[in-house]
């Protein structure tokens, strides 16, 4: 089994990190192979709608200058895709939007090469902006036709300053729930 969360933070080891890696702790735990990949530091182009996936399907976007191809080769090798963001003016960053319109132009391409894999979502906020970035990244699981998992709570943690989320007891709590929640289900869906 194998798990690849995606953390779109323009900042690396910031506090959208800190909060996936309490979701991979009971996988990772677990046995499950477990990857962080950070967004931050790489220049991410958006897609361009030249629909070239769609006529080569070769499971690749035509950009290549960027990380998004190594980034669909991961989640199409995954059983379970997560993708965090921090709230940017009320929606996820522009690395994370164009990671998920990219990927989700070649999954189609390709027969919606992420059907049936499990995703989930994660946020974190320093005030608002949290609804509406969870939204955006399940509706790529849901028009990916992918198994959206949740936890005991909205999968969002709290914290101002870099590192502060730890601080939000809740929202580590809800992390590591959303995560024994994606181990359950991993082990439901298994042939």
């Amino acid at each position: 089994m194998r798990v690849v969360a995606f953390c779109g933070s323009g900042r690396k080891q910031g506090n959208t990190s800190l909060l996936l890696k309490a979701v991979l702790e009971p996988l990772t735990a677990a046995g499950v192979d477990t990857e962080l990949v950070e967004l931050a530091g790489n220049e991410i182009r958006g897609c361009m709608s030249c629909y070239v996936c769609f006529m080569e399907k070769n499971g690749t976007c035509v950009l290549k200058k960027d990380i998004v191809n190594e980034c669909i080769g991961k989640m199409a090798e995954a059983d379970a895709i997560i993708l965090g963001s921090p709230a940017y003016f009320g929606d996820v960053t522009s690395e994370m939007k164009a990671l998920i319109d990219r990927s989700g132009m070649v999954s189609q391409a390709n027969g919606n090469m992420f059907r049936r894999k499990i995703g989930a979502s994660v946020v974190a906020v320093r005030r608002a902006g949290a609804a509406h970035s969870l939204n955006t990244m399940n509706q790529f699981f849901l028009l990916s036709q992918m198994i959206v998992v949740g936890s005991n709570a909205w999968n969002v943690g709290f914290g101002p300053e870099k590192g502060e989320v730890v601080e939000d007891e809740e929202a580590m709590t809800t992390m590591r729930q959303l995560g024994e929640n994606i181990l359950w289900l991993m082990k439901k869906v298994q042939p």
